[in-house]
């Protein structure tokens, strides 16, 4: 079963499948914002929405302590695109 686990202390969120690390989306604190700096799916895994899942988890996490989100990552560049 596929899980998308948000990691404060690691700057990231990650998917697991079964406990298995499937994909991540990293992120550096920059300033007063958070910048999404890597985003990556395994290839078996690529299709499903698991990375645009990824970046919503950082960026609704970052929401709800008022941090701004910015990315160097240009799929997260996209993604923030769409939501605002």
């Amino acid at each position: 079963m596929m899980k998308i686990i948000f990691e404060k202390e690691n700057n990231r969120t990650i998917a697991t499948d079964d406990g298995n690390i499937i994909g991540e989306c990293e992120f550096i604190i920059q300033g007063d914002s958070w910048n999404i700096v890597h985003t990556i799916v395994s290839s078996k895994y690529q299709g499903q929405g698991i990375a645009k899942k990824l970046v919503k988890s950082v960026i609704n996490n970052a929401k709800e302590i008022k941090i701004k989100v910015i990315a160097d990552c240009s799929y997260a560049k996209k993604v923030l695109n769409e939501i605002n």
